[in-house]
């Protein structure tokens, strides 16, 4: 009987304490489902709950939402390429020889991620191109030949921040140097001097010759011969002038000051010792040009691209220069 006594009272007191424990799981959860703090469980409670998780859901549809509005305009960015004038502080921004002058397109004037734009940058046939907005080009702080009407720029040899149409480029570069070497003779007290400029003008011809072959050697057939045929032609003469003479004074060189003629000469009139009387030379025009073959292979392919390509091509004016050359003589 005793056992059973205690045991009823141990079954009693975990009953007990089962009970309070719900208790207090109810309560707690009264607790923290009671959102207006009136000690119970409602509607009211219920309604308020309803807010809190509708609020929540708002909040994370919001966040969604401005991470797909940053994803969009991280790729608006990448698409169009602006340049700013801040962008042009930039360690890695540069601006390449060959640039494009352009009017500002709708898709760019229109786009949020463009506002404030000078530019934007584009990558075609290999080829890295800043496209300047016409209405922005003070911002970039370059020179242009003859003017920034036209829309293709090549960088000037002499000058990096200066840019001369691509139309204009070898025709412009030609009359530099032949000035430049106008005041070389002033400078160095000639009292003669003569610049004329010579195209290597090459035709090539082929011709078939039938002739019979030595019978020892092959039975019978024809030989072709073909031949090349090379001819220097005076264009003009360039400029030409005489002078009273005097001391010389070393020069102030921008196009020629890597020319070796160019060097010995002037090193030869400064020695007081045995001052130059006469000297000719030549000057072969495509060392002194900037603009290489490989690069205008690029041009060329960017010009086709866009279907801008005119009556000649940059690489056959390339190939032209290197058959150019300013014959100069000068007399002391």
């Amino acid at each position: 009987m005793e056992k059973n006594s205690k045991f009823g009272a141990f079954v009693s007191g975990v009953g007990k304490n089962a009970k309070d424990l719900l208790e207090k799981s109810r309560n707690m959860a009264v607790h923290a489902a009671d959102q207006n703090d009136d000690g119970k469980l409602d509607l009211k409670d219920v309604s308020l709950i309803a807010e809190s998780v509708g609020n929540t859901m708002k909040k994370g549809t919001q966040v969604v939402r401005k991470t797909a509005e940053e994803k969009a305009r991280m790729l608006e960015l990448k698409t169009l390429q602006p340049i700013f004038a801040e962008s042009l502080n930039d360690a890695d921004f540069y601006i390449p020889k060959f640039i494009r002058i352009v009017e500002r397109d709708k898709k760019r004037a229109e786009s949020d991620v463009c506002k404030g734009s000078i530019g934007y940058v584009s990558d075609q046939k290999g080829l890295h191109i800043v496209n300047v907005f016409r209405d922005s080009i003070d911002a970039f702080g370059l020179t242009f030949y003859p003017d920034c009407d036209s829309e293709f720029y090549y960088v000037d040899p002499s000058d990096r921040n200066g840019y001369i149409a691509l139309n204009d480029y070898f025709s412009h570069l030609k009359l530099v140097r032949i000035n430049e070497l106008q005041k070389l003779a002033q400078d160095l007290g000639a009292k003669y001097f003569k610049v004329t400029y010579k195209e290597e003008k090459i035709s090539l011809s082929e011709k078939k010759v039938n002739a019979k072959a030595d019978a020892k050697t092959v039975a019978s057939g024809e030989v072709d011969y073909s031949y090349t045929d090379k001819k220097f032609s005076t264009v003009e003469v360039a400029a030409e002038m005489k002078f009273p003479g005097h001391g010389p004074v070393r020069p102030q060189l921008k196009y020629l000051v890597n020319d070796e003629s160019i060097k010995t000469l002037i090193s030869m009139r400064m020695d007081e010792k045995a001052p130059l009387l006469h000297q000719k030379f030549m000057l072969k025009l495509s060392n002194s040009s900037g603009l290489k073959e490989s690069e205008a292979i690029k041009i060329d392919a960017v010009l086709r691209g866009m279907k801008c390509s005119g009556n000649t091509s940059v690489v056959s004016e390339v190939q032209n220069e290197s058959r150019r050359y300013l014959e100069y003589e000068i007399e002391f």
